[in-house]
């Protein structure tokens, strides 16, 4: 496991973002095809959130064990095996004859994709320098908005024309490819990228630096929050737009898609370009910028709600797209840098239980439960919820550029590079 070629890590670059396409993809086809799938099993919006809910707690919940098997086993192997067991298990959802069905293979999704978005993050911080990774993150993470738009519009258009449950199966089938050629990457060596040699971490003494690392709770914290309102807005974005916004299933899928390519694309890629070049004039910069991100997309939120055009609501939902994704790069850039390359898979592991725990596997049922109430009281539903979704996003942007100022070192000595 010798330090790879440029060739190799480009390509292992590659695979890893075509499967974190593919990743997203399975999870958001079931915003796209939500509605049908609730007339399908007379499920209310709660019910409905639980879907998506119940995704988020398996998922972790599975994360810290991928997280710990990151760190002492074959990571191309650990990824293969959750690419194949995810893909068989949105396969199953489309199969799926019973609402309770249903649950157990969205729960079987989230226990793959914990197994591979824990580990892949420190697989690609082994492929490129400290100095490249905001940009080779950012480039792995811009399958994160392609890929939730690529769900949002597998759902809407192939529900719409062949039902709710072959779009599960068109979003499953790939995996089981991906998942082969993720057997075959070429495994880079741990912290070969990085100065000195390779630090064996204990696995008590790990967690016990972990929870006094500050700089990695205040990205963690804000992550946290941009996470709960993104996982409740693109679980129910889509059938707003259905539902209260005069759009039918392809038309919502198509808008939110296009929405998502352009904004969450673009502002991924400008993030992790400006990510570092802003760490290079001023540590913690990265770090600054997602914050005014995050605060500035707040408002974009609300009048994206608010906006009483079609072409409005697009252009402002575009807008705040482009502003979270501004994040990806450096914050998760910042995670790679300020722990041990011997801990990194599992500090991954801990931030996305974190992130996860406290937002997204939260956020889609308590908005399908505030819509539910705001409709018994005679209110327009989804839209209040919506609205109230936008604070998290702007705490978040708060506490990033507090906490920015963490990540500055002492006057004449250089940024640590570990915890």
């Amino acid at each position: 496991m010798s330090t790879l070629t440029p060739k190799q890590a480009r390509y292992g670059l590659a695979i890893l973002t075509l499967v974190n396409l593919l990743n997203y993809t399975d999870r958001y086809i079931l915003a796209g095809v939500m509605k049908k799938v609730q007339d399908h099993f007379t499920l209310s919006d709660a019910q409905g959130g639980l879907l998506a809910t119940t995704f988020m707690i398996v998922y972790l919940v599975a994360s810290p064990i991928g997280g710990f098997l990151g760190d002492r086993v074959p990571r191309r192997i650990l990824i293969g095996c959750a690419v194949l067991l995810w893909s068989l298990a949105t396969i199953a959802s489309g199969l799926a004859a019973s609402f309770l069905l249903l649950v157990f293979a969205r729960a079987a999704t989230g226990v793959g994709e914990a197994g591979y978005g824990t580990v892949a993050p420190s697989f690609i911080s082994d492929l490129f320098r400290r100095e490249q990774r905001s940009r080779m993150l950012a480039v792995f993470y811009t399958a994160m908005p392609l890929g939730a738009a690529l769900g949002f519009i597998l759902g809407g258009f192939v529900g719409d024309r062949f039902g709710w449950q072959a779009a599960f199966f068109v979003g499953g089938a790939p995996g089981i490819l991906l998942g082969l050629f993720a057997f075959g990457l070429a495994e880079p060596k741990r912290g070969g990228m990085d100065e000195g040699p390779l630090e064996k971490v204990p696995f008590l003494e790990g967690l016990k630096a972990l929870a006094s690392n500050g700089r990695f709770w205040v990205v963690t914290s804000g992550l946290t929050l941009m996470t709960f309102s993104i996982g409740g807005l693109s679980n129910w974005m889509p059938k707003f737009l259905e539902s209260e916004r005069g759009f039918s299933g392809t038309d919502a899928g198509l808008a939110l898609g296009a929405t998502t390519v352009i904004g969450g694309f673009l502002g991924t890629l400008v993030g992790g370009v400006l990510g570092d070049r802003i760490e290079k004039r001023s540590p913690g910069g990265g770090i600054w910028m997602s914050g005014v991100g995050l605060a500035l997309a707040a408002p974009m939120m609300i009048l994206a709600v608010h906006a009483e055009s079609k072409a409005l609501l697009l252009i402002t939902l575009l807008l705040a797209q482009f502003l979270i994704f501004l994040n990806q790069g450096p914050l998760n850039a910042a995670i790679v840098n300020v722990v041990s390359p011997g801990f990194r898979a599992f500090a991954f592991s801990i931030s996305t239980m974190m992130l996860h725990l406290l937002g997204d596997a939260a956020s889609p049922y308590l908005i399908g439960w505030v819509s539910d109430a705001s409709k018994q009281r005679g209110g327009p539903g989804l839209a209040t919820a919506i609205q109230i979704n936008a604070l998290p996003v702007l705490l978040g942007g708060v506490v990033l550029l507090i906490g920015a100022r963490y990540f500055k070192p002492a006057p004449g000595t250089p940024p640590p590079a570990s915890a």
